[in-house]
């Protein structure tokens, strides 16, 4: 079968149907041996995957000796988890890490992506000694201590295919002795969080100090050296893993506009409780490339108190619920501009003052936004069924409004700009909630009915 595929492919074509039929392979220019020809879509993580596995099996059964696969991409891209699935799928091949060839005494000025950290004349060494079949010595990098404490031997694998993994994992360097180059990309938005959690527990940094060097260095470094690098890759895959989805004990939030007294909140919380005035700005910065009027993964810098936290959230909606798994690190303000250089934009600046009622079990805030000249109560709690209880017990159920502030503002901002319409459309961007559950909702809504209305008038 391995036969047939590879020998239709010295004019290659464009095909469809199954994941296999796709991988071609074509003799390269330079050798005698072969490479898959290269696919133009990018692909999901999934269906990437499986055409990374046919690609290996189909190269380990046309070429002699080694089979080398440079996996790259930037720092959070996910290259690591792909890498691991593919081992795991495939047990005996061979894994290299590039950061195990980081060379400590090479680092300026904390630049740990400057491509001249890599030791690749330890690295040549090894893959040369694997290609003549010799077991060969690997580096043991240490990331919080930031050296090499040892080596470790790696035999030629059984099935003759080893993975090079790291961000530089298709420079030109490594390129000539590639069979096959897979870039694993992301989005600036999700790999800014995959980062800071990955580098939190592997190298016991600060979350503020991770921000700063990624706008400082890594993205720079990204941009300048990375990103071309991807451009020469054979199969190019988008990972939309989204970070969000493994954070266990979201917050659950109830809101409503209906007023409620200081004497009702003090009756359903404990007795414990905490009272508390407060006043906060939030800064909303949408990601790069992120729609305005669709995103939900703002990231957001609070101010309270003189102190500024950056908060990494994703709110999703379960009528009445708003859902909302959070991940908040304290900063400076100076991060501000580092997360502009990476190209977050300020969409709004909201400012709360709030009177909080809160045990351990629930929070029940009165907030007043200067923006919307308007008053909200929040019942907020990890437990969705007390949350809803003690909502209830405000009498709020049938009040709901499912949206956050910044939706809120997106919508009547949504709102204004269509002032202008005919009247008979100027209902539909209604901020009831019986109309329209989200911005882009009711912005659908107007445009529907205005191609309704230039059909009409054409038919």
């Amino acid at each position: 079968m391995a036969q047939d595929t590879s020998s239709v492919a010295e004019s290659p074509r464009r095909r469809s149907g199954l994941l296999r039929d796709q991988v071609q392979l074509i003799k390269r220019k330079d050798c005698d041996r072969y490479e898959i020809v290269p696919i133009e879509d990018k692909l999901s993580f999934e269906k990437g995957f499986f055409i990374v596995i046919r690609a290996c099996q189909l190269l380990a059964q046309k070429n002699d000796g080694l089979i080398l696969v440079g996996v790259a991409g930037p720092s959070g891209a996910g290259k690591t988890v792909f890498t691991e699935k593919v081992l795991n799928f495939m047990p005996s091949i061979a894994v290299i890490t590039m950061d195990n060839y980081n060379d400590a005494s090479r680092i300026i000025d904390g630049n740990f992506d400057d491509p001249r950290l890599t030791d690749y004349n330890t690295l040549l060494e090894n893959i040369h000694g694997l290609k003549a079949g010799k077991p060969v010595q690997v580096p043991i990098y240490d990331f919080k201590s930031s050296s090499r404490i040892g080596y470790r031997t790696l035999e030629v694998p059984s099935s003759r295919i080893v993975i090079i993994e790291g961000i530089y994992a298709l420079s030109d360097k490594l390129r000539p002795l590639l069979d096959l180059r897979v870039s694993v990309t992301g989005g600036v938005h999700f790999d800014l969080v995959k980062r800071v959690l990955r580098d939190i527990q592997r190298a016991g940094q600060e979350p503020e100090e991770i921000i700063h060097q990624i706008s400082e260095t890594v993205y720079p470094m990204y941009k300048a050296f990375i990103e071309p690098d991807l451009e020469t890759a054979h199969i190019k895959i988008i990972n939309k893993f989204n970070p969000f989805t493994g954070f266990q004990n979201p917050t659950y939030i109830l809101k409503s506009t209906r007023l409620v007294t200081l004497d009702q909140i003090k009756e359903v919380v404990s007795e414990g409780h905490k009272e508390t005035i407060e006043e906060t700005y939030d800064i909303y910065l949408l990601p790069p490339g992120e729609d305005p009027e669709a995103c939900q993964s703002y990231l957001r810098m609070r101010n309270r108190d003189g102190k500024y936290n950056l908060m990494f959230e994703e709110w999703v909606t379960d009528s009445p619920f708003i859902i909302s798994p959070r991940i908040t690190f304290e900063v400076s303000v100076r991060l501000l501009g580092g997360l502009m250089a990476l190209g977050y934009t300020i969409a709004a600046i909201l400012k709360r003052s709030s009177h909080v009622f809160s045990d351990d079990k629930v929070s029940v805030k009165i907030d007043w936004l200067e923006q919307l000249n308007r008053k909200y109560v929040q019942v907020q709690g990890r437990d969705r069924l007390f949350v809803k209880f003690i909502a209830e017990q405000l009498g709020l159920e049938g009040s709901y409004v499912p949206r956050t502030y910044i939706e809120q503002i997106q919508l009547e901002k949504l709102v204004n700009d269509v002032m202008a319409l005919p009247d008979d459309l100027k209902t539909k961007l209604s901020i009831d909630d019986d109309l329209v559950s989200s911005p882009k909702e009711a912005l659908s809504r107007a445009s529907a009915d205005r191609r309704m209305k230039y059909l009409s008038r054409h038919i």
